[in-house]
């Protein structure tokens, strides 16, 4: 069984990009985490260091990352897209730039890390998460939340089903819309009605090829 990271690796590791799993340490850290299999240094200058697989494993249980990063983001200094139903929040040229940031990062851990260097399809970083993945992709292509006043929006929200997320918006034309940019953003979308309300969603899964 693999021993767990040193608490000078863990805080290494805890401090990584939340998107691209970037790190920052001495070298002699990273090497560590290298030899350990829990990072990699990347090919091309600079020669930045990330998590694997296994690292991104590792950092899941730290209370920084947890599901109530997701739920609550504004509790938090980790970034998190918003998902739907959080208190009403900065939705100006700061926010614009973070998220830009975040999409581009994650564009970049899919090029890093999928098999082919594909960045039109999803890597295993948003399979792992998949609401918080959807998340991103529909506010960074500038589709308004919900609020938790009340505020019509879109919500993502986890499902029984393995891969796959479920999308609301009570408006139509804006559930479509989410559709085609969650398709455009490498997910299978269908459209699906509620057995007791009727009312429409969407089922959304990362593809795979």
């Amino acid at each position: 069984m693999t021993r767990p990271p040193t608490a000078a690796q863990r805080r290494v590791i805890d401090a990584a990009d939340p998107v691209t799993g970037r790190l920052r340490g001495t070298e002699a850290q990273l090497a560590a985490l290298v030899k350990r299999g829990l990072a990699f240094r990347h090919p091309r200058p600079p020669h930045d260091h990330f998590l694997t697989p296994t690292g991104h494993r590792i950092r899941e249980t730290a209370p920084e990352v947890a599901e109530p990063v997701v739920e609550a983001p504004a509790a938090t200094g980790v970034f998190a897209a918003r998902i739907g139903g959080e208190d009403a929040a900065d939705t100006g040229p700061a926010r614009t730039r973070e998220v830009h940031s975040a999409w581009q990062g994650l564009l970049e851990l899919r090029r890093m890390t999928n098999a082919d260097g594909s960045v039109d399809r999803p890597c295993g970083w948003e399979r792992s998460h998949l609401v918080q993945a959807a998340a991103l992709a529909l506010e960074a292509a500038g589709h308004r939340p919900a609020g938790r006043d009340g505020t019509e929006g879109y919500r993502v929200r986890a499902t029984p089903q393995p891969e796959a997320v479920a999308v609301r918006d009570p408006d139509g034309a804006a559930l479509r819309a989410c559709a085609g940019t969650l398709e455009r953003a490498g997910w299978q979308v269908s459209e699906h009605n509620e057995p007791r309300t009727g009312a429409s969603y969407l089922l959304a899964s990362p593809r795979r090829s």
